[in-house]
Parts: C-alpha cells; structure tokens; sequence
C-alpha cells in the first residue's frame, strides 16, 4: 500500500488525537511553568523572534547598504501613512530576511522599545516552519516585551482557559488584538510587528488568514499597529495581498529596485568581507583589486545570498583564499542568470569539499556519506544538531565533523555542538533536490530517498528508545497532568532525536512513496509501539497541523481513527491514561486494545465490562458552561455550529474537533443557529430578541437584526442567502435582507409563540410551527399564508422541509413526529416511538431518512418512505434539543442538555454490553457486606442484584411503583432495604429476591435509610420532615422521631446503635436517642447537611461539610462545625476516580458517575444510561 493510499485511507487517524496545539519541533518549543503565571498556558516559538538563539548569526544590513529602501521604511513605520501593512517581496537570495532582522533590531534597541514582536518563518524549522504557533508566540512577545500589554495578554489567557486549543483566529483577536485595544493614550502612538518570509509557512490557508488577521489592526484607533512582512512573490501570497484593502497596504519588489543601487550595496559588501580576509590572512593591501570586485559584483546577480556564500567560501579557504577567489571569478557557466550563478557557485564548494588526491573509492564513499549527510539536512522538518544527527543518523559525531569541514560557507557549523546545524539558505535545498539544478550525478539527492531512509531511521530509534512511561514517573499518580510535569524533565526524558523522530516519521512517510506490507518495519512499530509513541507525543505537547498519522494495516484503519479521537479529551492532558481510561473503555472487539490490554497498569487487578463494538458515537465535544440549544453543520461540512445557553455560539472543526471560533455578543442564552448556504455567514438568535449576522471566517459580527419585541427562537436562510426568516415568542415571523439587515416583512396569524421555521428548497414557501398546535405555510413573495396544517395535540417545536420540498415534517409535545404533503397539506405519516416530547427534526440529504430528538434522551432514525423506525441512538444522558446530519449524511450530530454535543455514524448503531438492565438512570448503588453482591437502584423503579465475580444478575427486585432513592443491605447481607419515591421502604430477601416485607407510614418521598449495627432496627428519613425506626423483623414501627423543620436528607447509627444522626435541608443535625427518643439538636450549619457518619470510638460526627466532635453522655447545643473535610482513599470527583489525593482514572462523558460505592478494593459506578461498572484495584 502506498503512502498516498494510507493517507486516503488514515489520513485523520491521528489528525483528532494530535490536533491541539500545534507543532512543537524538536527543543525549538517552549514552555512556561510558573504556577502562578498565566502565560505558562501557552506553548509559543522561541526559535521565531528575530533575536533568538536560532537566529544569533542572522546578519543585518552593513553600514551605507539599502539606505534608501531602509529610510522608506523608518519614515513609514514613524509617520502617518493610514497603511498599517508594508509587503517587501523579492526573489530568493535578494536579502528580505536581512532587512527584515535589520528593522527588526532598530525598533527593538529604541527606548522605549517600539518592536512589539517578530515571527521569521522558516522552511524546515520546526515550529517555525507555520503558524501553528503564530499567536501565541506574538502574545507571548508583547507580554514580555511591552510592559503595558503583561496584564492584558494575561487576563486574556485567565478568561479563556483553553486558549492554546483555540483556532488561529481566536487566539489572534483575544491575545493580541483586545490587549491592544486596551492600551492607554499615553502609550507610543505606533508599534511594530515584523513577519520574514511567510512564503516559507507551510499551509495556504493559514497564509490566507494571517492575511485577514492583520487587516483586523484596521480598528486599533488612536493606536497604529503596523505589520513589515516578507516573502517571495508566490501565488497563494499575491492572492492573499489582494484580499488586503488597498488603503491598508503598500508594497516594494526587492528585484526591481534599480540595479545601480544593488550592485552599490554588493560592492560595499564585499569590499567588507574581502578586508576581514586580507587582514586573517596578511594579504597584500591591494588585494583584491577593484576590478575583482566588480567582476564578484557582476557575478552575483543582484543577489545578496551568492556574495555572502562567495565570500564565507574565499574566507574558508584561508592560506588559499587568493586561489579561491580567482577559482571563484572564473567559474564559466553556459546560461547567464541569477539562478545559474548561484548553482555554479554551489557546485563549485560541493566539489572542492572532496580531496582531489582521493581515490576513485574514496570519493565514492564521501560521495555516499555527503548525500546521506546533506540529504538529511536539507529535507528535515526541523533543525538538528550535529549530536542530535549522530543519534538519529547512526553517524559518528567525528564523522559528520570530518564530512562537512569545508562546507561552512553552505551549512551553519556551531562551536557548540549541541546547537543546531543548519543551512546559511534555503536556496541551497532548492539546488539539492533539483537535478536540472545540481550537475553532480554522484551528490544529487533524491527527495523520496531521503525521506525513505530517514523514516527508517526514525523508526530505528523510536523502537530502540521508547518505552511506556518513558519520563519515569511516580506510577501512583497516573493522572499526572502534562502541565504539572517540568519542561526540562520532559526534555530530558525525550532527546532531541527522539523528539524529531516521534514528530516527523509519519511526514516523512507520505513523502517516500514507501510501499507498506503486513507485518513490514512500518506494521511492527505500529503494533509494538503504537502506545508508546503517542504517550510521548503528548508529553511533548503534540503536533497539530503537520502531523498526520498512517497505520499499517487496512484492518485496523477505522479502528486507529475511532480510538485515537476518543482517548484524545484525556491523552493531550494526561498522557499515562493511555494505558488507563485509553484502554479501559475502549470496546473489546478493538484491535488496539486486545493487542496492547497487557500495558493497563497492573494495579488495574478487575477491569469493567464496557462496550464489545464501537457504537454509533464518534466523538463528544466539550466547551460550553451551560446547555447546548442548537447545532447546525455548514454546508461542507468542515464545521459545526453549537449554541448554548451561556450565550455563546462555538464554531468547531469537524475532522479534529477543536474549537476554530467562539461568538459573543449575545446577552442571553443563544436559541437558535443556521448557516448561509455559501457557509460565509451564521445566523445566531437569542434570547435577548436579536440576530446576529457573523462572518465564520473571522467569527466578526456583521450585522444585529433588531425588531422583534420578545426571545427570538428560530431562523432560517432562504436557499439563495438573499432572505434571513426569524421566528419570535412575539407570535410573529419576520423576513430580512441578509445585505442590507432590514426587515422585508413580519407574518402574522399564529396565535401562540411561533417556536419554527424552515423554508422550502425553492424558497417560495416558509412554514412555521407554533405553540398553538399548528403549522402554516407562508408564501415568501406575498407573505400570504397558504394553508394550516392541522393534527398535533400539543406544541409543535421543530419543522423540517425534505429534499425535494414534497414533504414536510413536524415535531411536537404530543411525542410524535407527522410527515405532511406540501401540495395538499393532508397528513401522510405519524411516527411513533419517543417517550417524551420531541424537539428537533432533520431530513437525511437523500431524503431517506428522518432523524428526531427528544426528550427521552434519545435519537431515532426513521425510514420516510415507510414510516418505520431504523435506529433507536443512545448516549446521551439528558435532553436532546438539536440534530443536523453532515452534507454526506453520514454523520449525525446531536447537542443535548447534558452540555456535550456528540457525533453518531448513521450507517452502524451498535448496542452496548455492560452491567445493563436499568431502563432508566441507576441512582443509588451498594456493595454487600462481604463484596459478593452489588445492588443498583433505578428510577425504572427496579433494583438488581448483581454478582461481582461473574458481573451476570441474580435477582431482579420488583414491587416499588416510583423511583428508587436509597438502598441499604443489613448487616449479615441477608436483607436489603430500599426506600422509594413511592413513601414506602420494602425489605428484600437477597437470596430469593422475594420481598419480606413494605414498610408504610411516611407520607413523602423517602430520602435515607440505615440498618442498625445489630440489623434489628432500620431507620428511615423522607421528606415528610420526620425519621422513623421500624423493627426488621416485624416490620413494625417503633418509634417516629419528629422535630426537624424540613426535609431530612441523611442518617446514620452510631457503633453501638444507641444514637442515630439525622442531618436536615432546616440546616441542622439532630442526635436521637434510640430507646427514648430523645433528641438534641446541633446548630451552626449555614447550609444543608447531606452526608453524615459516626467515627468508630463514637466521638466524631462527620458530614459533608466538616466534623463535628460530641459527646455521647453530653452533646451541647453549641457544637460548631470545622472546615476540616477527611479525605476517602478512592473517591470519585467530577470526570475522575481518586486514590489517596490523586487522580487515577479518568472517566469518558458516558461512564460519568451518577452514583458510586466503594467496597475495600472494589469501586462500583452506576451511570445515568444505565449501565454498572465494577472495578478491581491493587494499590492499597
């Protein structure tokens, strides 16, 4: 299989598992971790600053060069010219990257500093090479270099926790943007950012929007932001300056500047240069002659780069730097041109390197060892140095010092050699890799044979070095967070050539043309190691943009894609649950984790039964604080629209799943969303009785639509974009000019709150849907109504047009969806299934399928045509609001009230296997006393009993005619009590399951309940404000304990059983007498108690909100409780099973506790679907 299949067929594998952030290079990225600076959030270049150690050699213009062109410069960065972006384009080698270091250095040596930050891209150099980390680094500049701006960029950073994650644009506008529209007036009235060759940015469109970004400085006003950028003219930068206002811009081509002043500025060059060798070398005065420098002058070209390399190569020369020269000056080539000057000249040091003594052999060998050598320099992704090579190459560091000893005038050799090797210019890999350019047969380098055998060495090393837990951490805390881990740490754990080869061996891949086979080096790895390459990915922040995975294996394709987007929420932050919850929940039938199930963590003694297949579910999203209303996709699919209920709108990548946007401007909960069909624009509605008109580019506001006089709760593009329709609690439809904003017409008939519309495919018909049970049909011309469809019994909230306009679907209260003929308005279908009220409807693009979500917490699947249900998708653990298919309509999205929105496959639909039997949420679970048995309570009014051993039911306890609240086994674990919403406790034999005995006398919900440590009384608590104490044997009533003034919410005996706690919502506790009854009353709580227990010696009450100390013979009314909260061992706390204070498992979205046991070393978590697991641990 070629590299080109694997791409087509994995090419996203890892795109969602290795997709936030970006590209972290190799030692280049950095990070901060300072626990109380908020800037250690974010990874940023610090090889891209004109002043970095990267670029410590980088040279400035000498003195009396580009005096002109430099002046020009000055006078607009300082003067008042409205253009805030000045474009120098040049061809290869005309000097933009020594200018642009020179401007660079000018602003940045004034006082007080003028130069707000740089970024000097640079091809093969690492996370410089894009723009993964563009905004980052410039905010992480201006933080430190503008003293002004620190607290801006930091509260930027504190406002959005997960800004590293966020889209380029996002990033930009938060980061940069809003600090420096907070700037005071008494700030310098301009500043500058430099950005050197952004031709060299891998990815045309990151180009485009950096172009649009830096248009966005227009609005910095009295401020004047001013950006110098570089580049090549290539096509996708024209393109992109044409975007760019005209009043925004200006331009300078460096090759058309007069060619008197570049050979002015040349000769004053390498009169320079030529000087600083005369003197090392004690030359003649006169050397060279003016006339030798003219002929250099001519030589050149007009191109900077051929003197410079001239020059380093005469300098390296030394006692023969007069013979190079003159070698130099009579180089003959056949074509004239600045190109052919520059290959002649390249040519001419490649063969010099070789000692012309060498044999035939000998130069053979140093032929193949220059091509291995310079073949890898020329074509790495990001800079290495010369030991880094030594471990990646399998070279010797003598050996490669030997190789290259006279090519410092094309490669940068540092003294140091840990500091990267790297090329003096990227013209030379032009050269290289060209063979119409280079004319030495034995040194051409092959471009695919390159990558070929550095993929292999990649591999090599990756096999040899990585290994699980590979930063030697504490096995006890594998919930360890990336963040909490010291960079240094990280680096020392993965070398520079381990880092480089974790990074780039997949990129080399796909430029080899390598053929993959079963079980070849590439299947090995990936089976052997596939583990433990993405755990150190993750430690070292991961590549987002440049990094595509490959597997090895057709078979297994789906499979890598379906477990790396899953484990991803959990791997980025937390890579040592790779070999935890990554492996834990994924289904059985994978082939990941039967292959790598041996690395789950020993202590991991009893794992949980979980899903066998992969089930309908992609992914779930994670962002909003509050509820998801409505999601829409754009018409190609390449986004995802979610509105919440905190007033926001996130625009989300589909292929990764990161967050590209966040929309804010609404001032209430965000009802509604649509795209236009060119997928330019979305439309948002709102509580707040606007729409909003947003560029989804940008994520700017175009336009607010102002007019309704109540929440506006739906919106709909016409099929042309001309018209936006809304639909308003105000019992009207309005009608906008999408281009102008203004409102076209206002439909008025219904009744009640009009909660939806949609237009028909034509755009001749708008229907509306309301709470007054019907729906009508509007002509979009006239804003006549054409007919009222009349059926529902209760509110009708979702309309949905098919395809082809013939039908017309509607959801409603009433739970069922009706499919309706346009032409006659006659009903044609009523789909039955949902148990509670539908609330979202959405045609297939096909118009096969109808998809519905509704209250129940369920998606089905309809087949149009028939009526019948296909698919019945469960996963959600609240309300499903909203649905969209993808354009394709092979992916369904669904956005529910349990905040998430989740992703489904709508050709597969998997059932789960787990501890399942509970139809509704399980809400109460309870180990017996000896762990055999395990107990789960359901709001589907049932109670099973399941083995722990074997995980299979043993009984099945029926009787209860409400939700069950609590449970409790007696002491021997013969008897079960559970309490119900139905005011009756039932006593079950949990041998037989028969039930012994129903407890009645409480007249509210029951809340607790408690067996005696003797199993000869049980206690219960309801929200009828008083306990009762029944007799376990009889089942009669001993005593009823009144006094608290609300509900009672917990209870609990005391060793001995002559004392029993109750805790209120009355914001007390009351200690009773068992015998007497008998009761005092602890005081001091501002809030309710939930939890409460006794500490074995009797002493201490414990509860939720602190311990209470007490004595049993005297307990005061003045007992205060203290803040002092004892820590469980194993705790589960939000997405996380604990142990001792750390975190060891994480919990994906669907297995989330909804209640949970603990039993020595068992851990039992009920899940709202209904599901059980158990699990086993080792580790105490």
């Amino acid at each position: 299989m070629a590299p080109a299949e694997y791409q087509n067929t994995f090419s996203n594998s890892l795109n969602y598992g290795l997709q936030v952030g970006h590209n972290t290079g190799n030692i280049e990225t950095h990070h901060h971790y300072a626990a109380d600076n908020p800037l250690t959030r974010l990874i940023y270049s610090k090889n891209a600053r004109f002043n970095s150690n990267y670029r410590q050699h980088a040279q400035i213009c000498h003195e009396n060069t580009r005096t002109d062109l430099l002046r020009d410069i000055y006078n607009w960065v300082d003067g008042e010219d409205e253009r805030h972006i000045f474009w120098l384009q040049g061809l290869a080698g005309t000097g933009k990257s020594t200018i642009a270091q020179t401007v660079a250095k000018h602003y940045y040596d004034l006082s007080p500093k003028r130069l707000a930050a740089s970024f000097f891209f640079a091809r093969g150099g690492g996370d410089a090479s894009h723009a993964g980390l563009f905004a980052t680094s410039i905010a992480v500049q201006l933080a430190n270099d503008v003293p002004q701006l620190h607290d801006a960029v930091c509260m930027a950073i504190t406002k959005c926790s997960d800004i590293a994650s966020r889209s380029l644009s996002d990033q930009w506008r938060r980061l940069v943007l809003q600090p420096f529209s907070s700037l005071e007036t008494n700030s310098p009235s301009s500043y500058l950012i430099v950005i050197d060759a952004l031709d060299e940015c891998n990815g045309k469109n990151d180009i485009q929007t950096i172009f649009q970004l830096l248009s966005e400085a227009r609005q910095l006003i009295p401020l004047r932001l001013r950006f110098f950028l570089t580049s090549r003219p290539d096509t996708v930068i024209r393109r992109g300056f044409q975007e760019v206002p005209t009043v925004d811009r200006r331009d300078v081509i460096l090759h058309q500047i007069e060619r008197a002043l570049v050979n002015h500025d040349i000769a004053l060059y390498c009169n320079h240069e030529l000087a600083l060798i005369r003197q090392e070398q004690y030359l003649e005065p006169d050397w060279p002659i003016l006339e030798e420098i003219q002929r250099l002058v001519n030589k050149s070209s007009g191109l900077f780069i051929w003197a410079a390399t001239a020059c380093r190569y005469i300098r390296q020369g030394r006692n023969n730097a007069e013979e190079r020269l003159s070698m130099v000056l009579n180089t003959q080539i056949h074509d004239s041109g600045p190109e052919k000057e520059l290959d002649a000249i390249y040519t001419m040091v490649l063969i010099n390197s070789v000692p012309g003594n060498f044999s035939n052999e000998e130069k053979e060998k140093l032929y193949a060892r220059l091509v291995h050598l310079l073949g890898s320099v020329v074509i790495l992704f990001a800079p290495l140095s010369i030991h880094a090579l030594n471990t990646l190459l399998d070279i010797s560091v003598n050996e490669i010092k030997r190789t290259i000893i006279d090519l410092h005038s094309i490669l940068h050799v540092p003294l140091e050699e840990h500091n990267d090797l790297r090329l003096h210019h990227p013209s030379f890999r032009d050269y290289l890799v060209n063979p119409t350019r280079c004319g030495l047969k034995s040194l051409q380098v092959s471009e695919e044979g390159a990558h070929r055998r550095l993929l292999f060495d990649c591999l090599d090393l990756m096999s040899a070095t990585l290994k699980e837990n590979i930063c030697d951490l504490d096995y006890s805390n594998p919930g360890i967070l990336r963040a909490e881990v010291e960079e240094r740490h990280v680096q020392q754990s993965i070398h520079p050539a381990l880092r480089y080869a974790c990074l780039y061996w997949v990129q080399h891949l796909q430029r080899s043309s390598q053929m993959i086979y079963d079980k070849d080096q590439v299947d090995n790895f990936m089976r052997q190691h596939l583990l433990a390459w993405l755990e150190a990915l993750s430690w070292m922040g991961r590549a987002a943009e440049s990094i595509q995975v490959v597997t090895c294996l057709q078979s297994i394709a789906s499979d890598v894609r379906r477990f790396i987007s899953y484990t991803y929420p959990i791997v980025e932050r937390a890579p040592l649950q790779l070999y935890l919850s990554a492996l834990i929940f994924t289904p059985e039938s994978s082939h990941i984790r039967s292959h790598f199930q041996r690395r789950v963590f020993r202590w991991m003694k009893k794992l949980p039964v979980t899903e066998k297949n992969w089930s309908s579910l992609l992914q779930t999203l994670e962002s909003h604080a509050g509820r998801v209303n409505a999601i829409a996709f754009s018409p190609d699919g390449t986004m995802l629209a979610s509105a919440s209920f905190d007033c926001t709108v996130q625009l989300w990548d589909t292929a990764t799943g990161s967050a590209r946007q966040t929309l804010e401007g609404h001032t209430d909960r965000v009802t509604a969303i649509a795209f236009s069909l060119d997928g330019t624009m979305l439309a948002s509605a709102s509580g707040d009785r606007t729409v909003r008109l947003w560029d989804t580019a940008t994520g700017n506001a175009r336009k607010t639509l102002e007019g309704h006089t109540d929440w506006v709760r739906a919106i709909a593009f016409s099929p042309d974009g001309t018209m936006l329709a809304s639909a308003s609690d105000d019992c009207t439809v309005r009608l906008w000019d999408t281009a102008t904003g203004n409102a076209r017409k206002t439909l008025e008939g219904h009744t009640d709150e009009a909660r939806a519309i949609a237009f028909s495919p034509d755009g001749t018909m708008l229907a509306s849907a309301s709470e007054d049970h019907t729906v009508r049909l509007w002509d979009t011309a006239t804003g006549n109504a054409r007919k009222t469809l009349k059926g529902h019994t209760d509110w009708v909230r979702a309309i949905a047009f098919s395809p082809d306009g013939t039908m017309l679907a509607s959801a409603s209260y009433d739970c069922t969806v009706r499919l309706w003929d346009t032409a006659t308005g006659n009903a044609r279908q009523t789909l039955k299934g949902h148990t509670d009220w539908v609330r979202a409807i959405a045609f297939s693009p096909d118009g096969t399928m109808l998809a519905s979500a509704s209250g129940d917490r369920t998606v089905r699947l309809w087949d149009t045509a028939t009526g019948n249900a296909r698919k019945t998708l469960e996963g959600h653990t609240d309300e499903v609001r909203a649905i969209a298919f993808s354009p394709d309509g092979t992916v369904l999205a669904s956005a529910s009230d349990d905040c998430t929105v989740r992703l489904w496959d709508t050709a597969t639909g998997n059932a789960r296997q787990t501890l399942k039997g509970h139809t509704d949420r399980v809400k109460v679970i309870a180990f017996s006393p000896d762990g055999i048995m395990l107990a789960s309570a359901s709001y589907d009014c049932t109670i099973r009993l399941w083995d722990t051993a074997t995980e299979n039911t043993r009984q099945t306890l029926e009787g209860h005619t409400d939700r069950v609240k609590a449970m409790a086994f007696s002491p021997d674990g013969t008897v079960l009590a559970s309490a119900s919403d139905d005011c009756t406790v039932r006593l079950w034999d949990t041998a037989t399951g028969n039930a012994r005995k129903t407890l009645e006398g409480h007249t509210d919900e029951l809340r607790a309940i408690a067996f005696s440590p003797d199993g000869t009384m049980l206690a219960s608590a309801s929200g009828d404000r008083t306990v009762r104490l029944w007799d376990t044997a009889t089942g009669n009533a001993r005593q009823t304990l009144k006094g608290h003034t609300n509900s009672v919410n917990a209870i609990a005996f005391s060793l001995d059983g002559t004392m029993l706690a109750s805790a209120s919502y009355d914001c007390t506790i009351r200690l009773w007498n068992t015998v007497t009854g008998v009761y005092q009353t602890l005081e001091g709580h501002t809030h309710s108690v939930t939890a409460i227990a006794f500490s074995p010696d009797g002493t201490v009450l414990i509860t939720d909100k602190g311990r209470i100390h007490i004595n049993s013979h005297d307990v005061t009314s003045h007992s205060q409780p203290q803040h002092v909260v004892p820590a469980p061992k194993v705790v589960i706390e939000n997405q996380w099973i604990a142990c001792n204070g750390y975190n060891i498992l994480w919990l994906p979205p669907e297995y989330r506790s909804n209640v949970s046991a603990v039993y020595a070393t068992k851990v039992a978590i009920g899940c709202s679907l209904g599901q059980v697991l158990l699990f086993e641990l080792d580790i105490f």
